[in-house]
């Protein structure tokens, strides 16, 4: 541990608002061990993201090694939105029992669901899970105006989200993001003003969107869709030791 600098005072796991959200679409189980046993302190939670939970060959061991390192495992929201689509939100929970995972999320990102859907599904699963949510849409042609977002958001917390994502795909370039990746940087400032930014998680799967959103909300924001290969530099990120966070406090 640091004694050498003062540096930002970082949350410590297990935390409640300064987390890490990984996007694991590619780990094999063995590069997995590997990245725990060194950095699981600085991951919070993991999406098995796209449907990757239903093709992964070793999806019990996969679980159980992120669970055995204190990190919260849930499947991306696609694949909650391709079991609504099949009218399947039944095995959906059976699944999700079957392997032990508590978390899920409701979102809207590939096919349309109006908030009073979502809110009514969030409603169900609530009774047997934790539940996330989204807001945003993966389509880079879809904008939403920033007083939606901010009545969508604090709906889904209402109705008892743990937390809110803000979309941005894993390549940064919808939702929070124009198709050009630049941040909706308005926007981004209206959630912040408006919202209790501890229960959102924003995406930032690039350093310079995490940069910012460290830079924004300080060094313990929510961050989702994080390359898990990032966690270190991401760290140093949040606490000042890199150029761009360098005056952070």
């Amino acid at each position: 541990m640091n004694t050498y600098l003062d540096l930002p005072q970082r949350t410590n796991k297990s935390r409640s608002y300064g987390i890490n959200s990984i996007h694991d679409v590619k780990l094999t189980t063995g590069e997995l061990r590997n990245i725990l046993e060194d950095h699981s302190q600085y991951m919070d939670v993991a999406k098995l993201g796209v449907g990757t939970a239903l093709v992964v060959p070793k999806l019990k061991e996969k679980i159980e090694l992120y669970q055995q390192h204190d990190v919260e495992v849930y499947f991306g929201g696609t694949l909650f939105e391709k079991f609504y689509h099949q009218n399947r939100l039944d095995d959906y929970k059976r699944l999700l029992n079957d392997f032990n995972v508590n978390l899920l999320e409701v979102s809207c990102g590939t096919i349309d669901l109006t908030i009073e859907e979502r809110i009514r599904i969030i409603e169900d699963f609530k009774k047997d899970f934790n539940v996330l949510s989204e807001v945003g849409s993966k389509d880079s042609e879809a904008v939403m105006a920033p007083s939606t977002w901010l009545t969508e958001i604090q709906q889904l917390l209402d109705v008892g989200c743990q937390y809110v994502i803000t979309e941005g795909r894993n390549s940064g370039t919808a939702g929070i993001y124009r198709g050009s990746g630049e941040i909706r940087t308005g926007l981004v400032a209206d959630i912040i003003k408006n919202v209790d930014a501890k229960k959102i998680i924003f995406e930032a799967p690039t350093a310079a969107s995490q940069m910012f959103f460290i830079n924004a909300v300080g060094v313990n924001v929510n961050l989702g869709n994080v390359n898990p290969l990032d966690l270190l530099l991401l760290e140093a990120q949040r606490v000042g030791l890199r150029s761009e966070t360098f005056y952070i406090k």
